[in-house]
């Protein structure tokens, strides 16, 4: 089933403006000027096809007044701006389950602007490197018994852009206001507005992150496509010096709020992509006019919004958002249950689960079932006389009738 009911209703507001309607109109010339990706390739043509005949979809009929409205399918594609409502408010819910009973903080760790070009060349590695060298700073200082001797919960999200949609690779961390002892046996809390100095770490991200890349430049996994370095020698001690003198952007604070709060505050970063149709001020063949942020708007010409749309598409398969230490999949559920029993029944909300769960596809009543308990709205009201009769039906067939042959 590819249709989402969920999404439609949710954006039953069609936006005036529309990223597919760009696309339509200067995808054809962004193709024939740069160089794109399958999966970039797959994003625009997702992009530009979700809820539209293309994709099929089914009528909306009310038995009582005779409203109807056709309903296309959604392309379910992670970077389309219209087809995330749904799966956001379902993976917050799923996470306010797996929430302890403590206070949180909120971290950012920020990749140099100096290390953007190797973003740009190895997506791949270098949002790997952002996941494990923040999880690893954190779980270090933690585990540290002069600092907190305990494992920390962390949930860590991805986001490439900043608002201008220029490239601005960073993480935002959700982590736990203490640690489970090794052995089990405690729960050491940290200050409620204090986790770690933010000096201590920059220093150990800083650190973690250049010898990752020292060591897969050394092993050639760095190299451009042709095979040549990625930099020289010279430029690598150059850049590398540069690196190890500035001051990296980490930023640490604890989020207002109870644990649930605090993950409906990550749920707003979770399923976002680049930009989204709401923030689209105008359009026309000059250029795209989008809201930033506090109130500025920025214009670009259409193909250089495309482009830079398209450079957040995440390499295939690269997951966005991931847990680690007391929130990691396998082993951890048992080290989960030992915490949240330390910590009081009012944190083992439920069981962990191997992973975060999808809203299900199988049937029509699943995704109304979870939409109305998500969001309180009900598919099967008519939204013109107010009567629960609204009923599906399929779309009539357009298409005109085969031309006979002659005799």
């Amino acid at each position: 089933m590819h249709g989402c009911p969920g999404d439609e209703q949710l954006s039953s507001r069609r936006q005036a403006l529309d990223i597919a309607d760009i696309i339509r109109v200067h995808g054809p010339e962004l193709r024939t000027l740069y160089r794109l990706t399958t999966e970039q390739t797959a994003a625009l043509r997702d992009i530009e096809r979700c809820r539209t005949a293309v994709l099929g979809g089914h009528l909306d009929v009310c038995s009582h007044c005779g409203f109807s409205k056709p309903a296309y399918n959604s392309c379910r594609n992670r970077h389309c701006p219209k087809c995330q409502s749904l799966r956001q408010a379902a993976w917050v819910e799923s996470r306010v389950a797996r929430t302890l009973s403590t206070h949180h903080f909120h971290t950012v760790f920020t990749l140099p602007a100096e290390l953007r070009p190797l973003a740009k060349l190895h997506p791949g590695f270098v949002y790997k490197q952002l996941f494990d060298c923040a999880s690893a700073t954190l779980l270090e200082l933690g585990r540290d018994p002069k600092r907190l001797g305990g494992q920390l919960g962390i949930t860590i999200v991805l986001h490439t852009w900043a608002r201008d949609l220029s490239l601005h690779p960073h993480v935002h961390c959700i982590v736990t206001g203490g640690g489970l002892t090794e052995n089990g046996s405690q729960w050491k809390s940290a200050r409620r507005d204090f986790l770690f100095p933010v000096a201590v770490m920059r220093a150990l991200f800083k650190g973690k992150l250049l010898d990752a890349i020292t060591k897969a430049n050394a092993q050639g996994e760095l190299d451009r496509p042709d095979g040549s370095p990625w930099l020289g020698p010279t430029e690598l001690r150059r850049l590398m010096r540069k690196l190890h003198r500035l001051k990296w952007v980490v930023y640490c604070k604890r989020p207002f709020g109870g644990p649930e709060q605090v993950i409906r505050y990550l749920g707003r970063y979770t399923h976002r992509v680049a930009t989204s149709n709401s923030r689209l001020v105008s359009i026309d063949d000059r250029g795209v006019t989008f809201r930033t942020r506090d109130g500025n708007t920025t214009t670009l010409e259409p193909v250089e919004f495309l482009r830079r749309f398209v450079a957040h598409v995440l390499p295939p398969r690269f997951v966005k958002i991931r847990h680690f230490g007391l929130l990691a999949t396998g082993k951890a559920k048992e080290r989960w249950q030992m915490a949240a029993k330390l910590l009081g029944p009012a944190s083992a909300l439920s069981e962990v689960q191997g992973s975060t769960p999808e809203p299900s596809t199988e049937t029509n009543d699943d995704w109304q079932s979870l939409l109305l308990e998500l969001t309180g709205l009900d598919v099967r009201r008519c939204p013109q006389c107010g009567q629960m009769t609204m009923t599906r039906e399929p779309l009539p067939d357009t298409r005109a009738p085969p031309i006979a042959e002659a005799a």
